[in-house]
């Protein structure tokens, strides 16, 4: 039996079923789009397909979203959440191992959730304000990462500062370096993970020369 029944109760241990809480369901269905996700670009998600995977009804699920924007919005943000989550290095090593540790992260992540990490790309590229939004945001957020391991000042965390404008391009330069890297069979991959790695960090100090 599965862990929800068709009207959106969780069973218990002593055999009982408990209703969702509305947290409960809203992650429930969040949970839900960021699966369909992994094959399909954020405006192709089908509210009734998500309702129904949910056991309940689309009107249900407009009770715990108002519009269908506002779920979108809830997927996409849960998405770059993740991101962020999965690549946050153990701040207790040290700087450089931290910085290829989020790399290390960044690959595997790309790498096992392609398809679903191309379907949050292409929503951004498509024009979509609201992925647009999100997508600037956990790029914006990653940058800043990126400057605190290289120990820069606090000023250079300024929209018009050199090194944030360098970081943020090296940034698309190792997405779009992983997506190729990852595209192909893994007996074709001209390195490993570990020396995609050394080839992004090596791209990175010397981009900061020029």
């Amino acid at each position: 039996m599965n862990a929800l029944d068709a009207e959106g109760e969780a069973g218990a241990p002593n055999g009982r079923r408990r209703r969702l809480t509305a947290d409960d369901r809203r992650r429930q269905l969040v949970g839900i789009g960021l699966m369909m996700l992994r094959t399909q670009p954020i405006h192709d998600l089908s509210i009734d397909a998500v309702a129904a995977e949910a056991g309940i009804s689309r009107g249900l699920l407009f009770h715990y979203f108002p519009t269908k924007r506002d779920f979108y919005i809830a997927v996409v943000s849960a998405a770059g959440r993740r991101l962020l989550r999965v690549t946050k290095p153990d701040p207790s090593l040290p700087a450089d191992e931290q910085l290829r540790q989020m790399l290390l992260s960044f690959v595997a992540f790309v790498t096992r959730r392609r398809d679903s990490y191309i379907s949050f790309v292409r929503g951004a590229a498509g024009g979509d304000i609201y992925v647009v939004e999100i997508y600037a945001e956990t790029r914006a957020a990653l940058t800043t990462r990126v400057l605190n391991l290289l120990d820069l000042p606090p000023e250079t965390d300024q929209p018009a500062s050199r090194d944030r404008l360098t970081i943020h391009a090296w940034l698309a330069y190792v997405e779009d370096l992983t997506l190729e890297w990852s595209s192909l069979p893994p007996a074709d991959r001209p390195s490993t993970a570990e020396q995609l790695v050394d080839q992004s960090v090596a791209a990175l100090h010397a981009l900061r020369t020029l």
